[in-house]
């Protein structure tokens, strides 16, 4: 069970603060970090991964610390979003040079297995000065595996990338974090991070905003109302029973979606009234969906709070 936990962490470059007395941990699992451009992610990123040390605070893996301490590279593997590569060598060199650097003993066969774990074996004699932006993020993925590492920390890994390369990293991440290791990924693209992540850590302006199931974390946003498209057998009498209710807060009817848009106060009050006033009085509900259960939506919440 690797963990690497983030300790009442800030970290300033001169008068800007980029991260503000932070503290969260990141365990086994798929864990998807979140925050606008200029939230702190890369910095934070940066400091898990011993790049720049904390202004303040701790960052420890299993408690151990990570700043200056080259133990820790024996189980991180780091893709970051700078590429900071060599352009005048082949694929397989690249690899393969950060095999011999990890001291494995057997270097070649390691380099192998992580080029065809990537889907770029193809590719590894060609230099990558003619790699695309997505073959370029592979072969850093290759290169930050090449040791079996139990963390793997990656900054939006998915830029440039066709949408099979896409789907072909979201399969390989989603398995590594179901075989127990501690995977920490960045995006921009909410939808990538709802359809992988089984956690997420939202940073806004460099503080930590939120933590968990980001639906877990929509019900506890009690100061807004949880919305819902509904649509029954008696829609208007369905209102009328529904808007009664101190749960309730508004109810309108959508005519172009022959459906109610119903803003709800209180979640476990609502789904208690809904399927019991339909009981009463014999009202079929066809569709009962929340419309802004979304990461989507919950992020700009927090965005915007």
């Amino acid at each position: 069970m690797t963990t690497i936990t983030i300790d009442n962490v800030s970290r300033w470059f001169g008068n800007v603060v980029a991260v503000n007395d932070v503290t969260m941990s990141i365990g086994p699992g798929v864990t998807g970090l979140l925050g606008p451009n200029g939230a702190g992610k890369s910095t934070l990123i940066n400091m898990m991964a011993g790049f720049l040390a904390p202004s303040t605070g701790s960052v420890t893996l299993d408690g151990t610390r990570i700043w200056r301490n080259e133990e820790v590279y024996h189980h991180i593997g780091i893709v970051p979003e700078r590429e900071g590569m060599y352009d005048f060598l082949t694929g397989a060199e690249f690899v393969l040079a950060n095999a011999e650097l990890h001291g494995l003993p057997d270097p070649g066969a390691a380099a192998h297995r992580a080029l065809a774990t990537v889907e770029m074996a193809y590719a590894q004699d060609r230099k990558i000065d003619t790699y695309s932006k997505g073959m370029r993020q592979r072969v850093k993925m290759a290169s930050a595996l090449v040791h079996d590492p139990s963390v793997l920390l990656l900054d939006e890994p998915f830029n440039g990338m066709d949408p099979r390369q896409r789907l072909h990293l979201m399969d390989l991440l989603r398995q590594m974090g179901s075989d127990g290791r501690t995977v920490l990924f960045s995006s921009h693209i909410l939808e990538e991070v709802e359809q992988l992540a089984s956690h997420i850590e939202v940073v806004v302006a460099g503080r930590h905003a939120a933590s968990g199931d980001f639906r877990k974390i929509r019900r506890l946003m009690t100061d807004r109302p949880h919305r819902y498209l509904v649509r029954s057998s008696d829609d208007r009498q369905l209102a009328a029973a529904l808007i009664a209710d101190a749960s309730t807060a508004a109810i309108e009817l959508d005519w172009s979606e022959k459906a109610l848009r119903i803003q709800a106060i209180d979640f476990s009050g609502f789904t208690e009234l809904l399927p019991r006033v339909a009981r009463e009085h014999g009202i079929r509900l066809y569709t009962v969906s929340p419309s802004d259960e979304s990461l989507e939506s919950v992020f700009s919440y927090l965005v915007t709070a």
